[in-house]
């Protein structure tokens, strides 16, 4: 049998409201899970799933997996990010004591069908892409997102993590965790842009420069991973209008 470790998760504002949920949820699901797939005995292989925002906020760029704990975290995300480098290291730990063979993954920026498309808790893409569409079915004149939008951000469609997830617990086996991205990154400005587009919403887009930016940049340094053979498959345009039809038959019709 072979495990794979879920975790709570959410945007800027989730984060900055919910810090003890956090730290406390995500450490308690991923302990529980890695002790009893010790325990139980019958768990021959577990994936512990990470992010990106482990890293140092001024970590360099494209970001190696050499750059964990070499710096300051982003504060707006840092107690989700402690939790999930005590994940890393137990699965480590775990590893060097009782043999476990727990292997540690790091993917980017997610998306696509089934994500959280709440108004205030969910992630950047679809927050955009619920903002954008309520908007136009509203005929609002414009639509407010929060910063600057020059922050660079990459973004992996979920169908892309799955493939890589089953690509490193059949090929990988080894203490260092292992960055999963694509390879490329957009500004919030022109995601911003490509989910309007998209949509289809005509109105205006204006930036509320009041509030936080967060990481000004985060690419993944994956040439571990691709130096194994694994590559993404899925554009980013294509996925967005995939998931943005999910979007549509599965949540707003539904509402």
């Amino acid at each position: 049998m072979s495990l794979s470790l879920p975790s709570k998760v959410g945007g800027i504002h989730a984060n900055s409201t919910y810090p003890a949920d956090f730290i406390a949820c995500n450490l308690q699901i991923q302990t529980n899970i890695i002790d009893a797939a010790l325990k139980c005995g019958s768990v021959k292989k577990l994936l512990f799933l990470g992010s990106s925002c482990i890293y140092p906020k001024m970590a360099p760029q494209p970001i190696p997996e050499s750059a964990l704990l070499s710096g300051p975290l982003e504060p707006t995300n840092e107690w989700y990010a402690v939790a999930k480098i005590a994940g890393i290291k137990m699965c480590q730990a775990y590893r060097l004591q009782h043999g476990l063979d727990a292997i540690s993954a790091m993917p980017t920026n997610l998306y696509g069908p089934r994500d959280n498309f709440h108004p205030e808790n969910s992630h950047v893409l679809p927050a955009l892409i619920r903002r954008f569409h309520e908007a136009k079915v509203n005929d609002a004149k414009e639509v407010v997102v929060w910063g600057t939008g020059s922050p660079l951000r990459e973004f992996l469609h979920v169908d892309d993590l799955a493939d890589a997830v089953v690509f490193l617990m059949d090929r990988y086996s080894g203490l260092e965790h292992v960055n999963v991205g694509s390879g490329s990154e957009v500004t919030i400005k022109e995601l911003a842009e490509l989910v309007k587009e998209v949509v289809g919403f005509q109105g205006e887009l204006v930036w509320d420069k009041t509030k936080p930016d967060g990481t000004p940049r985060k690419l993944m340094d994956s040439s571990r991973l691709a130096s194994m053979g694994w590559t993404p498959k899925i554009p980013l345009r294509e996925g967005l209008i995939e998931t943005y039809k999910w979007y549509v038959e599965n949540v707003v019709k539904k509402q």
